[in-house]
């Protein structure tokens, strides 16, 4: 059965205001039978995001609306297609504690989340990699190098797989190579294949599953996976489990780059 297991909904704050009928109708359209919403889930209210925007989570007070209308969906179309409601959730070095007590309110009306790291802290600063090239070489001017930025996104990713998250914690990491997500604009040749294997090895190891993530095809700065299609090998040889997504803010971006990956 075809899944898509990263999907975000009109509740994202930096994404489209596409509705929910529409992404489940195309999906259904598409073949899929299996696929789950994971809006990004609201940020530690103790932390204060870097975006110029403030808008990388959802808002607290959007967390039930959210969760009813996925609920909803869920009904309305239980004949066609298996819908679960998820997050997914960041992890951010220094606020486990908050994370832990979100995640102990709310876990057990999922069906589904993610673990996933888009902050880097760099001398008690926070800084959104993902948010733009020109952030990611504030962060690497900070770092001290690009390969150092690569070094520390690895090593938080690590840390979010050890974390103590508590009984709800996420079990699939999240496109665990986005620091690629500019390697085409910061122009440096970064071998990070042995800490690729390391971040596979452990997530192995504590038993999670993988976003095979497809969004980097369409980033202008990476056109490869996340993690790239070279370790889905690697993944599958230490049998984690594999779960596609197309990580779409758009009802145009759902399921995009599917073929790529399951050809």
């Amino acid at each position: 059965m075809k899944r898509d297991g990263h999907i975000h909904t009109p509740f994202c704050p930096h994404g489209t205001k596409d509705k929910l009928n529409a992404y489940i109708e195309k999906a259904i359209e598409s073949g899929f039978g299996d696929i789950s919403f994971t809006e990004h889930a609201p940020l530690p209210s103790s932390f204060m995001d870097p975006t110029p925007e403030k808008d990388s989570g959802m808002t607290l007070e959007n967390m039930l609306p959210y969760l009813d209308a996925i609920r909803q969906a869920k009904d309305a179309y239980k004949q066609d297609i298996l819908i679960r409601v998820g997050l997914e959730v960041d992890y951010i070095i220094g606020h486990e504690s908050e994370t832990r007590s979100f995640l102990e309110e709310y876990g057990s009306s999922l069906d589904d989340s993610i673990l996933s790291v888009h902050f880097l802290r760099v001398n008690d600063e926070y800084l959104c990699m993902d948010y733009s090239s020109e952030v990611f070489m504030q962060l690497a001017q900070k770092a001290g190098s690009v390969q150092n930025v690569y070094d520390l996104y690895y090593d938080t990713v690590e840390a979010s797989i050890a974390a103590n998250l508590g009984q709800f914690k996420p079990k699939r990491i999240g496109h665990p190579t986005l620091v690629h997500k500019f390697q085409l604009a910061h122009g440096e040749k970064i071998d990070d294949s042995r800490r690729i294997h390391g971040v596979l090895e452990k997530i192995a190891k504590a038993g999670y599953e993988m976003d095979l993530n497809g969004a980097g095809y369409s980033k202008p700065d990476c056109l490869e996976s996340y993690p790239p299609a070279n370790f889905i090998p690697v993944a599958e040889s230490l049998r984690i489990p594999l779960v596609f997504g197309s990580d779409a803010h758009s009802v145009n971006g759902l399921h995009k780059h599917y073929d790529k990956l399951y050809n």
